[in-house]
């Protein structure tokens, strides 16, 4: 009885430990994406987007798959967004044309996933935190 009594404190003191440092693990690796702002041009829309990467390592190529909702809610298109280069700890701003739709027609953008990732350390698939200063809502 006392050798399981000792066991179950090590485990539970080794949780102890273990604990705060998965808590703090992922508030650093988030990347934020922003819709700043919408211009509608000729027969296209421009997102513009504020991008923050809170990690530690730069991101060497974020590219993520992305799906445009029209006012419907019904899928327009199914396309693919190229972050580039996300310096860690810097802000960077990306513009996309959405070529054949206005920015009227749009209601809803969603991050489906990362279709590609690249960084110098292992781990190249950031927390991510969505949000639109705009009409449109963005899900992430």
């Amino acid at each position: 009885m006392e050798t399981l009594m000792k066991f179950v404190q090590s485990v539970l003191f080794s949780a102890f430990l273990i604990t705060p440092v998965v808590a703090d693990t992922p508030a650093s690796e988030v990347l934020s994406i922003e819709l700043n702002k919408l211009a509608s041009q000729d027969n296209a829309c421009t997102l513009s987007f504020v991008i923050s990467n809170g990690s530690s390592q730069q991101i060497d190529k974020a590219v993520f798959e992305t799906v445009l909702f029209d006012s419907n809610g019904q899928v327009h298109q199914l396309t693919l967004f190229d972050f580039g280069i996300l310096p860690a700890g810097t802000p960077r701003v990306r513009q996309f044309v959405v070529p054949d739709v206005g920015c009227g027609d749009l209601r809803q953008i969603l991050f489906n996933g990362i279709h590609s990732c690249e960084a110098a350390s292992s781990t190249c698939a950031p927390l991510l935190n969505v949000s639109s200063r705009t009409e449109i809502e963005v899900l992430g």
